[in-house]
């Protein structure tokens, strides 16, 4: 009679086992970033801000649609080469994700975007700032910072109006970052009244620049401006300093970092540099972010290099419009997720417009002082 009982009892655990595993809902969130290659440490920081916030909406029981949510992290490598960035997207597609947050670079986030249409899902890009990833006409398309066109231009409007520069020389990598960030540099300038005494180019992989360097040198420039990323711009201090070349040095978000004075080894004067990145907090605002670096680096030991935090509040504003759908299938949240207004998180407020691009996105312009990152000021 006993074994008949436990057998009941055993078999009724069972079903009520089987029907709480029913009630579970597993949620997919792709993350794509270059995690090998010369940008790592930003496609790392990236990732790492995906996983913190996989990691605290599964600490917080998160239930979509009547039942509780677990999700999961399903992290890809594009080197911030374009065709593995498709690689990228296509096997995230194959895999069934609920939604993408990436890429990093404009490069791989502009290809990868067709990707994620053709099948429906919606992709956030934290950091990608070249126009053209939102004006493909894509529904599916979003990102949490201010374009080039407003990054450049204010850089390039200051490079004339606060740094008083009489001769300007702009140089950019060749990528759809790098191009394009110093083309609405340049247009800055010219709006501003400044000259561009010279515009020379290199690629995302150089490490001699003596031959453009020289060049511009002749042409006696007092701002020079760099369209590309920080593992580039670090030898390119360098080798300014050995030129002699006592010029400012400007650049967005892509040397915008944290390991910049490290790739510059030294060779970096205090106020030398000045650089924005394409987002911003002040106020309020600033103690969610100071708390956010706070805790990042508490979880992971290291410090927030740039967009870590516009990666986890995407996570967050994919699953926020997941639950108001009550679905995280992409066809019935994504309506929801383009409606998104309004929304707090620890890098500002998040409202998206037609395009899918933030409205009235900050910037943050930065100087370098003692090896330090110092904030100058946030404008909109």
């Amino acid at each position: 009679m006993q074994v008949k009982v436990n057998l009941v009892v055993g078999a009724i655990a069972a079903l009520l086992s089987g029907a709480a595993m029913s009630q579970e809902l597993v949620v997919k969130i792709g993350h794509v970033g270059p995690t090998s290659g010369q940008i790592a440490h930003l496609g790392k920081d990236n990732e790492l801000g995906a996983r913190l916030a996989i990691e605290e909406l599964n600490a917080k029981g998160v239930t979509i649609g009547g039942k509780k949510a677990k999700f999961e992290l399903l992290a890809e490598d594009d080197a911030g080469d374009p065709k593995q960035g498709t690689a990228a997207a296509q096997k995230l597609v194959d895999a069934k994700v609920n939604g993408v947050v990436g890429h990093l670079n404009s490069g791989t986030s502009i290809p990868a975007a067709k990707v994620y249409s053709d099948a429906g899902i919606p992709q956030i890009s934290p950091s990608a700032t070249n126009p053209k990833f939102t004006r493909s006409g894509y529904k599916t398309t979003f990102r949490v910072v201010a374009d080039d066109v407003h990054l450049g231009g204010t850089l390039g409007k200051y490079s004339v109006n606060t740094l008083k520069g009489k001769s300007i020389a702009v140089i950019d990598d060749r990528t759809a970052y790098g191009q394009g960030v110093a083309d609405e540099f340049e247009k800055g300038v010219k709006a501003s009244g400044g000259k561009v005494v010279g515009r020379e180019f290199t690629n995302d992989k150089a490490t001699d620049f003596t031959a453009i360097l020289t060049s511009l040198k002749g042409k006696k420039p007092d701002v020079v401006f760099f369209g590309g990323m920080d593992a580039v711009a670090g030898p390119m201090l360098r080798q300014m300093k050995q030129l002699g070349i006592e010029a400012k040095f400007m650049g967005g978000d892509g040397i915008c970092t944290g390991e910049l004075p490290k790739l510059a080894a030294g060779t970096m004067a205090d106020g030398q540099v000045v650089c924005a990145e394409a987002g911003g907090v002040e106020g309020e605002g600033k103690k969610s972010m100071d708390e956010f670096r706070t805790k990042f680096k508490a979880k992971y030991n290291v410090d927030v290099q740039i967009y870590a935090p516009y990666v986890y509040d995407a996570v967050n504003v994919l699953v926020a419009a997941m639950v108001k759908a009550n679905s995280a299938e992409p066809a019935k949240y994504l309506p929801v997720l383009a409606k998104t207004s309004g929304y707090k998180g620890v890098t500002g407020t998040i409202s998206f417009d037609e395009k899918g691009d933030i409205k009235n996105g900050a910037l943050t312009l930065y100087t370098y002082k003692g090896g330090n990152r110092e904030q100058i000021a946030v404008v909109r």
